[in-house]
């Protein structure tokens, strides 16, 4: 259409020959060939007046409470355990499934959309997975929707996260599972559900309370086994005490007997593991995406005990980290919402966030009360456990420390964090090396916190920071990169303790012969002080600083009987200046005496000499 007139809703642009196109034209076009497109494949009509929406099937009542099986699936094997027998322990029928495994994976790729981050296809196929084998076991379908749900987590944010939840429902429609009912539990508002009725699974203290349990004990456990587990003398020794310690734990959280009781026996058995510390390996922090440095199985290629078969120490990311970073968040949120000038409207048309009608001052001193008793917790179940000098880390400092490299009001994964633990684990020498793991395409992860991280290696090159990207394939390919890095870690704690036996003048059969004479250092929960990023290092720096002190302590036994010997002496010396002056004066003393003597005797000897006094007579001389 050249040279033509356009309209106000026309669309003009200039080609090389000076053509018009007429944008309504062109619209016009496109929707009559979508309508044919429609018509020839067989699809309905678009109703522009009509949006789509997820129909959210997450109606579980009271009443079915009791027929229904709630099954999770998400964290460690240890977790997820706790988890099951907290909540069977308040009434629910739970069920938790395996660790996401590559056959899980490959049902997530078959009924799961395209171009989907490497977690969501592991934990949606290990549900589609877990719901096929029991209509293979002969459950019907119907019986399979009626009576199980299922309860995901969920978040919003820069993140394929946020959209879990409507994966899970469109593979579940696709693999015969239509109207299977995902609960999901939001992060920042609790669980949703679509019912006026009593809800089927109750946010109360009981649940809660329940669910924080399994949390910490997980954690803790965990860490704990992870410090044993690479210095065992007994290869599986530290497995089969994990097995027996989750046994004890989980039977007391079900049967709600005395959860101290259990912690105590675990502790016996964790305690029994025989170590040997003077085996010389590189300890490596697993940091990232949160699932993919969270789970066991194959959803990061089981790289905790890669690692350990690799001979190197591994130093995991807690749960409990996570509970503290989000009241961090909202914390930090609060903060400064309540600086701006005015308030946002809140309720269902304004922001959740919103301060208005509340208490800010009350807020943040419940949010800081709630993170010392999370810290208070985790401590005491450490203790409990047998897991000593086990800091957590500071969410102030976290964040100030990697404000000037990631802003801290950007959300999504981790946020700022994974670029925390990085500075923290090279400044600090906290270990040798960090490996950063995330799913393919992460946004948050991939995008961002690793562009930054490159900046911060070579700000500090004498770290060791490996990144790499999971999506269930390429194992060989991981386990190689890893194993290169991993061969300069190792020279690299091999170096620190050849460091720290020079600088403390002792040699490895030394430090030997003294753990030898002192067992406790060689105790299955004995941590030594941090003074290098290896446990051997760390280990040879406390023998010299105890064989220096038990020097000094002979030194001061040593002066303390030679001065001891001299106060005697001088105590002796004084004693006998004494016993002489006693003896000059009993001396002089005597010659007094005898001196008086003599002249009494020649006294007597003159009165003898002299006439006798006539009777009557005063006077004793005699006057003529």
């Amino acid at each position: 259409m050249k040279n033509e007139t356009l309209d106000q809703t026309s669309f003009a642009t200039g080609t090389g020959d000076g053509e018009l196109f007429d944008q309504a034209a062109i619209e016009a076009e496109l929707a009559k060939f979508e309508a044919e497109e429609r018509k020839r494949l067989g699809l309905p009509p678009v109703d522009d007046t009509t949006h789509w929406h997820d129909p959210v099937p997450s109606t579980f009542t009271a009443k079915e409470r009791a027929n229904t099986t709630v099954l999770v699936c998400g964290l460690t094997m240890a977790h997820d355990l706790f988890v099951q027998a907290g909540l069977r322990g308040i009434g629910y029928n739970v069920k938790a499934m395996d660790v996401p495994d590559n056959a899980a994976l490959q049902y997530g790729r078959e009924f799961g959309n395209r171009g989907q981050c490497n977690p969501t296809y592991f934990t949606v196929g290990n549900l589609v997975k877990y719901l096929s084998q029991l209509r293979d076991q002969g459950m019907s379908e119907e019986d399979i929707v009626k009576n199980h749900v299922f309860v995901t987590a969920g978040a919003c944010g820069p993140c394929r996260f946020g959209t879990y939840v409507t994966e899970y429902r469109k593979a579940l429609r696709d693999s015969g599972f239509d109207g299977f009912r995902v609960l999901l539990f939001q992060q920042t508002g609790g669980l949703k559900q679509a019912t006026g009725e009593e809800v089927g699974l109750e946010m109360n203290p009981a649940f809660f309370w329940a669910v924080i349990k399994a949390v910490l004990i997980g954690d803790v456990l965990n860490a704990l086994a992870y410090r044993i587990r690479p210095y065992e003398v007994e290869a599986g020794a530290t497995n089969r005490a994990m097995e027996q310690a989750k046994a004890y734990i989980a039977d007391a959280l079900e049967n709600r007997t005395n959860v101290a009781l259990a912690l105590y026996k675990a502790r016996k058995v964790m305690a029994a593991v025989k170590v040997d510390r003077t085996r010389v390996k590189p300890r490596v922090a697993i940091i990232g995406e949160f699932w993919a440095m969270t789970t066991e199985g194959d959803g990061n290629y089981g790289l905790q005990r890669f690692l350990e078969s690799e001979g190197a120490e591994v130093e995991i990311q807690l749960v409990t980290a996570w509970l503290l970073y989000m009241v961090w968040q909202s914390r930090h949120d609060t903060e400064k919402r309540a600086a701006l000038r005015g308030v946002d409207k809140g309720g269902r048309e304004g922001s959740k966030f919103s301060l208005e009608g509340v208490d800010v001052r009350k807020r943040l001193l419940s949010l800081s009360v709630a993170e010392r008793v999370v810290r208070g917790m985790f401590q005491s179940v450490a203790h409990g456990l047998g897991l000593y000098d086990y800091h957590l880390a500071d969410m102030n400092e976290v964040a100030e420390i990697s404000h000037a490299f990631y802003d801290v009001d950007l959300r999504g994964g981790e946020g700022h964090m994974e670029v925390g633990k990085l500075i923290q684990n090279i400044v600090k020498n906290k270990v040798n090396m960090t490996l950063s793991v995330k799913p393919f395409g992460c946004m948050p992860s991939s995008s961002v916190s690793d562009g930054v991280q490159s900046l911060i290696t070579e700000m500090y090159p004498q770290g060791i920071f490996l990144p790499i990207e999971t999506n269930g394939d390429g194992a060989v390919n991981v386990y190689s990169r890893v194993q290169m890095q991993l061969f300069k870690a190792r020279q690299l704690a091999n170096k620190e303790v050849e460091q720290a036996l020079a600088e403390t003048g002792q040699t490895m059969d030394e430090v030997q012969a003294f753990l030898a004479r002192h067992p406790e250092l060689q105790h299955a929960f004995h941590r030594s002080p941090h003074a290098a990023g290896c446990t051997t290092a760390d280990l040879v720096h406390e023998v010299a600083a105890r064989r220096r002190s038990r020097v000094e302590r002979a030194k001061a036994r040593v002066r303390s009987v030679v001065s001891a010997r001299k106060a005697r002496k001088a105590e002796g010396r004084r004693i006998v200046d004494i016993a002489r002056t006693a003896a000059a004066k009993a001396k002089a003393k005597a010659g007094i005496k005898a001196a008086v003597r003599t002249v009494e005797d020649d006294q007597a000897t003159l009165d003898a000499s002299r006439p006798v006094i006539p009777s009557g007579r005063k006077a004793l001389n005699v006057i003529n």
